[in-house]
């Protein structure tokens, strides 16, 4: 499986201040605390066996908040999204069975509500869709990431990740000048104060890629 597989590189930081407690806490707080968290592991945090830990215990953090909030689609896309990132680490062995997982949690997120986050739950799938290899290997399918991402953009068509991801896609499938065009309107994004890790850690990974679209 190819080592670019991943939503971080697909999705969506440290917490400012303390997690709010159960039961005080609404459901955007505890969704923005494992968003939080997701983006600190991914962008801050060293060492791989130090981030396996934390994105395991970080799964089980998103599916209590999925069991609290049934048939709520933001839970079940950031869960979709950890679990990604758990495949993205995993061994060659594992990496399949996680994607696919991934895949089937982010599809309920999607057919909940696919304008869920600006088209997260489409944008999510998508990355799965065209960083997995296809049949017979894996799931991977070209034309449904494109699908995928054609409707989070036309929902977010000014979003750093719907760009960046986009911008990803057309590299991956080679057309280096119209991926450049995306990845600098993803440069373009208002930054986002709320979540500053994730903003500053995708910016870094968009200038990456459009050294190699030059």
């Amino acid at each position: 499986m190819k080592q670019r597989f991943t939503l971080a590189a697909a999705i969506a930081l440290v917490l400012a201040s303390a997690t709010p407690s159960i039961a005080s806490a609404t459901m955007a707080d505890e969704v923005k605390a494992v968003n939080d968290n997701w983006a600190h592991i991914a962008y801050e945090m060293k060492g791989s066996s130090h981030q396996t830990v934390a994105l395991d215990k970080l799964e089980k953090q998103a599916a209590a908040l999925v069991a609290r909030y049934p048939n709520k689609a933001e839970p079940l896309l950031w869960q979709g999204i950890v679990v990604s990132e758990q495949a993205n680490r995993a061994n060659f062995f594992h990496k399949l069975g996680l994607a696919k997982e991934a895949r089937n949690i982010l599809a309920k997120a999607y057919s909940i509500d696919p304008h869920a986050a600006n088209g997260g739950a489409a944008m999510s799938l998508a990355v799965l869709y065209y960083k997995v290899p296809g049949s017979p290997i894996g799931f991977g399918d070209k034309d449904k990431a494109r699908r995928l991402l054609k409707e989070a953009l036309a929902l977010d068509p000014n979003g750093l990740d719907t760009n960046y991801f986009y911008g990803d896609f057309l590299l991956d499938q080679g057309d280096k000048a119209a991926a450049r065009s995306y990845l600098l309107k993803a440069l373009k994004a208002p930054h986002d104060p709320d979540r500053p890790v994730w903003d500053a850690g995708r910016r870094r990974e968009v200038r990456a890629l459009l050294a190699k679209a030059d």
